[in-house]
């Protein structure tokens, strides 16, 4: 121990050499950040500890830092890759049970790595809200099947906070599904065998459709299946054409498929639209939310978006989704989790606040016969009472009547350190802008089910009519009303990070009812900015629609407000292009750089003035749409 060195230092080094060893990995580069924990390379992230080292701050870092050493050792990238799912849940669980099998490897062979990834884990659940959900519908599939695959591949029992999750999914999987868990068990070693073993797990689940059943061009002309897996994605990142018919499941069990009609002729013209996204495609797999691709099939004539059903949708405060104590209890998550951020958003927010109060030239009307009194001319009138009293009045500025709306995606890819940074970065906007008098509102939008709701199981009811349109229950937030100070919305922003919150993002819908609570404000200047990480992605609506649907929807939206709306729209995409529909846009590539952008599109936003061009020239006069990249 060097002289100076304190028991946090100690900890800190202590816990990246053990990281090294377990990995047997001498390269790895350790860093410690408030809040998250991930692994890019051999640059290993792990949480901050407290400077007095609490057990549970110790539990949890020693946890991660086993979890990712385990994966250094266990898990080939090549091999994950080769067999990954292209889309949506199916993706998730992959990824999930692929987590619980090099974990428990571990497990099996090192009792302090076991010890150490369960006192974690633990800290996790209580951290993220799960350590209390009763009802599966809280609980993520992934998660649950995580949980199931680590205590059949180690062998050891979860602790009771886990052991809850598990029994609460349990008796809705059938045994084929739990059959195929069980043999996860004896093929953990071989990380090729467990992956074709998951892979006919995701077609039991009905997350992913059977091999007879995958479309023509999917099909490998022989060979093994890692074979097929690789040229799957090989097509795929050439714009090769990705089958829009999913396979989704109904509370009876039974597999779904979208109408087949258009499956006869692949020759004709192209969409522009569909063309764009297959031109466009993520240059490494894994690293984006999933996004499907379209070429033209399944479209009927001059069909239009709609929603089979919107009785079960729902517009709710974020007071109402959970009780108060839980409220504060993930407020002050928040607030732990992001003090390092805090303090940098901070200082980009007071520098908006004194560029924005610069233009606040407050202009008087003195000497009228009513209004303000004026208490600086009260003098002559006590000298001399024949004198009348003087009031004032505060000129009207542009400037203050202004309302700036935050739409922010609450989906289940959001989940983590992008959601966290989101909901400081909107908190410490609105306390600003609101110092500012300009006012603020924060809005939210997922589903309330994963894949389908009371939407989907009236539709089947019916008779599952073809080309339904959407077919989930909305879920839309309010967290915080553009009249509601920001002291009394503060704690509702802890919300977002309660996993069960975040599921399926709609954005076409939840764009619109951003921009149509907005047009009802009498504001004379309005301001949408939505925050995003993904194009949006419904696998019940997109199962038995065209492939499409849903991006279509959004593009025509955006295209209405940009071209013939007064409200001023600008996005923010986190990872992804969303400068593909948004015209006024910015992609960053690190959920950290959040802050600092959404304070710099305001400022530029400001800056313009309030007159807006008519039509699109409102946008292509904004800021050039780019890339920010670290």
């Amino acid at each position: 121990m060097a002289q100076n060195e304190s028991v946090l230092e100690r900890f800190k080094r202590v816990t990246g050499a053990t990281m090294r060893a377990l990995a047997e990995h001498d390269e790895i580069n350790v860093d410690f950040t408030a809040g998250g924990h991930g692994l890019a390379g051999s640059e290993a992230r792990l949480p901050q500890p407290g400077r007095e080292l609490p057990p549970e701050d110790v539990a949890l870092v020693r946890g991660c830092a086993d979890a990712l050493a385990l994966k250094l050792r266990y898990h080939s990238p090549e091999v994950h890759a080769n067999q990954q799912p292209g889309m949506g849940q199916a993706r998730e669980v992959f990824d999930a049970v692929e987590q619980g099998r090099y974990e428990a490897l571990g497990m099996r062979r090192f009792g302090g790595c076991a010890s150490n990834l369960d006192a974690a884990l633990v800290e996790q659940l209580k951290a993220s809200g799960l350590s209390g959900a009763r009802d599966h519908e809280e609980i993520p599939l992934s998660e649950a099947l995580r949980l199931m695959t680590r205590e059949q591949v180690s062998g050891r029992p979860l602790p009771p906070e886990a052991r809850r999750l598990v029994e609460a999914w349990k008796p809705y999987l059938d045994r084929e599904a739990l059959d195929d868990l069980s043999e996860l068990a004896d093929v953990a070693e071989d990380q090729g065998r467990y992956a074709q073993v998951a892979r006919r797990l995701l077609q039991h689940l009905s997350l992913e459709l059977p091999d007879d059943q995958q479309p023509v061009e999917e099909q490998a002309e022989g060979g093994d299946g890692e074979d097929q897996a690789q040229e799957s994605t090989q097509s795929h990142g050439e714009g090769g054409e990705e089958e829009s018919t999913e396979t989704s499941v109904s509370d009876s069990g039974e597999a779904t498929e979208a109408d087949e009609s258009g499956d006869a002729e692949d020759g004709g013209e192209v969409d522009p639209d569909g063309d764009m996204m297959a031109a466009e495609g993520d240059d490494q797999p894994g690293s984006q939310p999933r996004r499907p691709e379209w070429h033209g099939r399944n479209e009927p004539a001059n069909d239009l978006y709609r929603a089979y059903i919107t009785e079960f949708d729902e517009v709710v405060a974020a007071a109402d989704l959970c009780d108060p104590d839980e409220l504060a209890r993930l407020r002050h998550l928040l607030d732990q989790q992001l003090t390092t951020l805090q303090g940098v958003v901070a200082r980009l927010a007071n520098r908006l606040q004194r560029r924005l109060m610069a233009k606040q030239t407050r202009a008087w009307e003195f000497n009228i016969e009513e209004g303000i009194l004026d208490t600086a001319r009260l003098a002559r009138v006590v000298v001399d009472p024949s004198h009348a009293l003087s009031f004032k009045r505060e000129l009207d500025t542009e400037f203050r009547d202004t309302v700036v709306t935050l739409l922010i995606d609450n989906s289940g890819s959001m989940r983590g350190r992008p959601i966290s940074v989101a909901a400081l970065s909107a908190d410490i906007l609105a306390r600003t802008l609101e110092r500012c008098g300009v006012k603020v509102e924060i809005l939210g939008f997922t589903t309330r089910m994963w894949k389908g709701g009371l939407s989907r199981e009236r539709w089947i009811t019916a008779g599952k009519p073809p080309l339904p349109g959407r077919l989930n229950d909305l879920r839309h937030i309010i967290y915080k009303d553009a009249d509601m100070p920001w002291r009394r919305a503060r704690k509702n922003l802890g919300l977002m990070l309660r996993e069960g919150i975040l599921k399926e993002n709609i954005d076409g819908e939840a764009v619109l009812w951003a921009h149509n609570r907005l047009l009802a404000r009498s504001e004379q200047r309005r301001i949408l900015m939505v925050i995003s990480d993904g194009a949006p992605v419904d696998d019940s609506t997109l199962s038995v629609n065209p492939g499409n649907y849903l991006e279509r929807h959004l593009r025509e939206v955006i295209h209405y407000i940009e071209t013939r709306s007064p409200v001023e729209l600008v996005a923010i995409g986190i990872g992804h292009d969303v400068t593909r529909y948004y015209r006024r846009a910015v992609t960053i590539v690190d959920a950290e750089q959040l802050g600092g952008i959404m304070m710099e599109k305001l400022a530029e936003l400001f800056d313009e003035g309030g007159a807006r061009p008519s039509g699109g020239a409102a946008a292509r006069g904004g800021t050039t749409a780019r890339k920010v990249t670290r």
